[in-house]
């Protein structure tokens, strides 16, 4: 175990299309961990904006790539290229893992995935709660669908009525639909609406990009007696850290946890997909996460 070490013939190609990726620690997790089992695969981070992205998709399928994942700004129009999309991947609207199944290119949306299972890592069983999300956006999108998928009961969203809230309106009824889930949209920005929800929920989320780096003040809660003390807080940024609504939570007594591991979890159902096989997910954990 651990021998591949070096490129071969035989090598198969997965990567990342995006821009910017060259910050990505997804080459560490993914080429560490077909060192560790043994596989003869490479992970490489490829720079691909919008425009340059069906030409670039176009060269990986004549190259045979086994896979690729997607981040911004490719997740939404890789979709019109793909010959299939997963269940989830429908409904998000967005993909962020590729799979090549013998010359067919299949999308799948594991975000979602590594949010329930981040969940799960910080000890909390969410299936069967009602769940508070703060957005509606990529994130928001795949954390909504999974969660619904996965038996969440009822999911209450908060989104910024912009030009993206057709797009919500459009989800929420997909999700209403094809799941068991009861999922309703609000507009941000009533603060009695949205303490009503978190007084009736199990769990607040925030999938937004309040609070992060470098605007470290912002907090779509205002009040922090909206949070009680048996209320799980949860917010998909990890840098910083402790967002200030994860330190307002903390204050009030809830129990928290950040996106750090959304984005392990993440990358793990993408390696199973291509490989067939688990991520050594607490190698990989101890290496590159628990700094």
């Amino acid at each position: 175990m651990g021998c591949i070490n070096e490129i071969t013939g035989h090598t198969k190609l997965t990567g990342l299309l995006g821009s910017p990726v060259a910050h990505s620690i997804s080459p560490l997790m993914h080429n560490e961990s077909f060192r560790q089992l043994g596989l003869d695969y490479v992970y490489l981070c490829f720079d691909v904006p919008e425009n340059n992205l069906k030409t670039a998709f176009e060269g990986l399928k004549k190259l045979n790539a086994a896979g690729f994942n997607c981040t911004m700004p490719d997740k939404t129009l890789i979709c019109q290229f793909l010959d299939e999309l997963s269940p989830a991947a429908s409904m998000i609207g967005a993909v962020n893992t590729v799979i090549n199944d013998n010359g067919k290119f299949i999308g799948h949306n594991t975000d979602g995935i590594g949010y329930m299972q981040s969940a799960v890592n910080a000890g909390f069983d969410i299936i069967g709660s009602t769940m508070t999300l703060l957005g509606a956006g990529g994130a928001a999108s795949s954390i909504l669908v999974q969660a619904a998928i996965d038996g969440v009961k009822k999911i209450n969203v908060f989104s910024l009525k912009d030009k993206f809230w057709n797009k919500a309106e459009r989800m929420v009824e997909s999700v209403n639909q094809n799941t068991d889930c009861e999922v309703s949209l609000f507009e941000l920005g009533n603060d009695s609406v949205l303490a009503d929800s978190i007084a009736n929920s199990q769990i607040l989320t925030n999938a937004t990009s309040a609070g992060m780096a470098p605007n470290t003040e912002l907090c779509l809660i205002h009040d922090k007696e909206m949070l009680r003390k048996d209320l799980i807080v949860s917010d998909i940024i990890y840098n910083p850290m402790e967002t200030k609504l994860l330190k307002l939570a903390k204050e009030q007594g809830c129990r928290t946890f950040n996106g750090l591991y959304m984005l392990l979890y993440q990358g793990a159902a993408a390696f199973k997909i291509w490989t067939g096989k688990e991520m050594p997910v607490e190698h990989i954990k101890k290496l590159y996460f628990d700094k």
